[in-house]
């Protein structure tokens, strides 16, 4: 009987031991790249939710999140996404053009004329976005909108042509922005984010490209005197997990990922529109000046930006259907005809 009873014993203890076992392996921790600092909306809000995951999976699903590009730019970011050292990260979006270029859609040079045009097309074609995203093995969970980009400079120039002579930054492993430069006859000066302050004060670029809440923050503005008032290309990052990653948990944590992360990157974009607009002011304040482009001026950007963004849908930058479908939801909002999404 004791013998028995041993052995009963010794059965419970093992299969307890693999019970554990199996509880701790089922426990998923994915790990999260950003190139925000903490402090920032992207860090608030992706903390926000990897505090309610946590608590609404029990523990069974956590994010480890490293901001402030201790993993690297975008495109080592991507690297390690593919390679499974991350599962996930908020970048932008050209950090996933090379596995979906259709992402890109929305930073076509001068595409958009103002941020009504934006919510309109967003409201109809970001689900499309999210959709060719997963049909490329990644999970994402909306865009969030960074703000349009103004050309800001040190002298008040208005035309196109006095660009092509200017030195002007681009992000360097951002083909989006060079191929929007490249659109006006502009070579830009690639840089990475962390040397374009330097690169200003010591004259190595003179020219940025910039929404204003980024300028600020990145103390950019303190080295120019002059922005112009055209929505040079449209800024936006997203949030995505690889489907890899994502498909390591099981339906009901799924659902309750899907839940917090979209609610976050909803969040950082309504937050992003707020604080541009707050931010337009404050430049103002600082003695910034905004300069109108005159009407013949404005036509001659706009007619080289259509001229540009053909040959890219030509190209294959972005896929024809989703260039035409873009084009024809511009195109009803200009004329009134709008419908519902």
């Amino acid at each position: 009987m004791h013998v028995l009873n041993r052995g009963i014993a010794g059965l419970v203890v093992v299969t307890t031991a693999l019970l554990l076992s199996v509880g701790a392996q089922a426990a998923t921790t994915l790990k999260i790249a950003t190139l925000s600092p903490e402090g920032t909306g992207w860090m608030i809000e992706l903390r926000k939710a990897a505090k309610n995951i946590r608590e609404r999976t029990n523990d069974e699903v956590k994010l480890k999140i490293y901001p402030g590009g201790v993993m690297g730019d975008d495109k080592a970011v991507l690297r390690k996404l593919r390679v499974g050292q991350l599962h996930g990260a908020a970048m932008t979006s050209g950090g996933v053009l090379q596995p979906y270029p259709d992402i890109a859609l929305y930073n076509l040079p001068l595409v958009f004329r103002n941020a009504e045009e934006v919510d309109y097309v967003r409201a109809r074609l970001d689900e499309k976005l999210m959709a060719g995203l997963r049909e490329n093995k990644f999970v994402g969970f909306g865009l969030a909108e960074v703000g349009f980009a103004y050309p800001m400079m040190k002298d008040p120039i208005t035309a196109v042509d006095q660009f092509q002579n200017r030195r002007v930054w681009a992000p360097d492993n951002d083909p989006g922005a060079l191929k929007a430069y490249a659109s006006f006859n502009i070579s830009p000066v690639p840089l990475p984010i962390a040397d374009v302050l330097t690169g200003l004060q010591t004259g190595l670029i003179d020219t940025i490209g910039s929404p204003s809440i980024g300028a600020i923050a990145l103390q950019w503005h303190t080295q120019v005197d002059y922005a112009l008032e055209l929505p040079l290309m449209y800024v936006y990052g997203l949030f995505a997990l690889t489907e890899r990653a994502f498909n390591r948990m099981d339906e009901a944590e799924q659902a309750i990922v899907t839940e917090e992360l979209e609610a976050a990157v909803a969040r950082v974009d309504a937050m992003s529109r707020k604080d541009n607009v707050a931010a337009d002011k404050a430049l103002q304040s600082t003695g910034l000046q905004w300069l109108q482009p005159s009407d013949e001026e404005r036509r001659q950007w706009y007619a080289m930006a259509d001229e540009a963004n053909l040959k890219l849908k030509a190209n294959a930058y972005v896929s024809a259907e989703m260039f035409d479908e873009l084009m024809t939801l511009l195109g009803e909002y200009r004329s009134g005809a709008v419908t519902e999404p």
